[in-house]
């Protein structure tokens, strides 16, 4: 590809007529003719190697400030932005190709966009999906490292897409894809706006620069659906111009849940739009699930398919995996697998579970290593709320000493009088939760959900997958 048919009039220069073999902002994957875009990140900053990236044979740099590297510098104001714009180029503009229904939040993403996901597949459409746990093209799986992949990988993601002929992408839109520009020149038809708790403060440094983050997403769509439970949603929804809706589980918005009943195995409410009411039986549990069915509810109506038609679908969808997920035992006691691992989240996964739970509610959880330190003794209170025992154990320790995360978690106890044990090692901390659990016990293993893994220091992921754990807890303790 010439170099004039990547920049597409942004910027002039004197190479236009160059030819161009690939495009990349990874200093280990220049070769002869590579555009070799310079962006700064936390630990590295391409702009101190672009000379030596001419050397190795780029056939030009792409920089934020003059390098004095003459002709052969591209001088642009934001490269990472930039960078976006020559991906989509580069892929021949597949984001131009497909409709794109965007949810962002800390909690409920991945439900929302696979209830949508479903949705829009029964109702004729061929649909991509990219989130947390897997990208999915129809039926195709195909494994993911981060919620938005990095902006070269998403849009040949996107090419794919098209050309398997997807005609939407429904897609989970994180804090960091946003403020690292990695989406590019993605623009949704309809936006989800679902919450704002504590998480990725590690990161973002403040709650309010979280915000900002997930608020420009709301300057790319042309339709916003907002959570006014929330806070930060009514804040969003006095803030952004485009056209939107409400949707609310604990008041009045334009769609809303109504007389809400929840049991172990599902939940009823009458979903209010309008002037008109629809009865809901859900197969799914728990207050956040209606506020996900309704806020799917309000986006797939905007893309044309009626509740009639989503009453049908929803009534036989049976949820995610590793959201609120039931864990056959064969037992007189419920285990569910969550991924709760925030304050927010396991709030709202164990006051939902406590209103059916006969017995005690069982709580078992960690933190992860090399993450928001200040949200650990706040995941211990918020389990404290609502839980009758607690077992604290590891999620993903990563370079941190995993017994120094727990005394962190455990100074949230403190004031409390919930009863707890400390079981460093997880699968061992699943079978003390198990052989402790009596009838009419629910055990809520929080934190990992979907993953089968756990990260170790220096990244070593090992094999862990809870729903295996549980069945091999089962066996030594006497049967399935």
């Amino acid at each position: 590809m010439r170099l004039y048919e990547l920049l597409e009039d942004r910027v002039r220069t004197e190479l236009e007529n160059v030819e161009i073999t690939g495009i990349t902002d990874d200093s280990r994957k220049v070769q002869e003719g590579s555009l070799f875009i310079c962006v700064k990140g936390g630990s590295f900053d391409g702009h101190s190697v672009a000379a030596d990236m001419l050397q190795k044979g780029a056939a030009a740099v792409v920089v934020e400030r003059d390098l004095g590297l003459g002709k052969r510098q591209i001088i642009v104001e934001n490269s990472r932005s930039f960078y976006g714009e020559l991906c989509a180029a580069w892929f021949g503009h597949p984001e131009k190709k497909l409709r794109f229904i965007g949810v962002t939040g800390t909690n409920g993403k991945t439900t929302i966009t696979n209830v949508i996901k479903r949705l829009l597949t029964e109702s004729g459409h061929k649909v991509g999906l990219i989130g947390t746990i897997q990208n999915e093209i129809g039926d195709r799986i195909i494994h993911t490292e981060n919620t938005t992949p990095m902006v070269y990988d998403l849009m040949k993601l996107y090419a794919e897409m098209a050309d398997e002929g997807c005609d939407y992408v429904v897609m989970e839109v994180s804090s960091f894809g946003l403020v690292q520009y990695r989406i590019g020149p993605t623009h949704f038809e309809t936006a989800i706006f679902t919450n704002l708790t504590q998480d990725h403060l590690d990161y973002h440094g403040n709650m309010e620069n979280y915000y900002q983050a997930k608020r420009m997403l709301f300057d790319k769509c042309d339709y916003a659906v907002v959570n006014t439970d929330d806070e930060y949603g009514k804040r969003l929804f006095e803030e952004i111009s485009c056209e939107k809706s409400s949707y609310s589980c604990c008041g009045r918005g334009d769609f809303y849940a109504d007389a809400i009943k929840l049991r172990a195995n599902g939940t009823s409410f009458w979903l209010c739009c309008g002037e008109k009411s629809y009865q809901m039986n859900l197969l799914m549990t728990g207050m956040f699930n209606v506020a996900n069915v309704t806020a799917s509810v309000a986006a797939c109506l905007r893309a044309g398919i009626s509740i009639e038609e989503m009453i049908a679908v929803l009534e036989k969808y049976t949820g995610v995996r590793g959201r609120c997920e039931i864990i056959p035992t064969g037992r007189d006691f419920t285990v569910i697998c969550d991924y709760a691992h925030t304050p927010d989240a396991l709030e709202n996964i164990l006051s939902s579970v406590k209103e059916y739970t006969s017995g005690r509610l069982m709580c078992l959880f960690g933190c992860g290593g090399n993450r928001d330190r200040t949200k650990r003794p706040k995941m211990a209170a918020a389990a404290a709320k609502y839980a009758d025992f607690l077992i604290v154990t590891s999620d993903n320790p990563r370079d941190e000493d995993p017994q120094a995360i727990i005394a962190e978690i455990l100074t949230g106890l403190e004031g409390t009088d919930v009863p707890y044990e400390v079981v460093v090692e997880r699968k061992a901390a699943i079978f003390r939760g198990m052989q402790l659990a009596q009838n009419g016990d629910v055990l809520v293993l929080a934190g990992k959900g979907h993953e089968d893994y756990q990260i170790l220091a220096g990244g070593k992921h090992i094999h862990m997958d809870e729903r295996e754990i549980v069945k091999e807890c089962l066996a030594l303790l006497g049967g399935e």
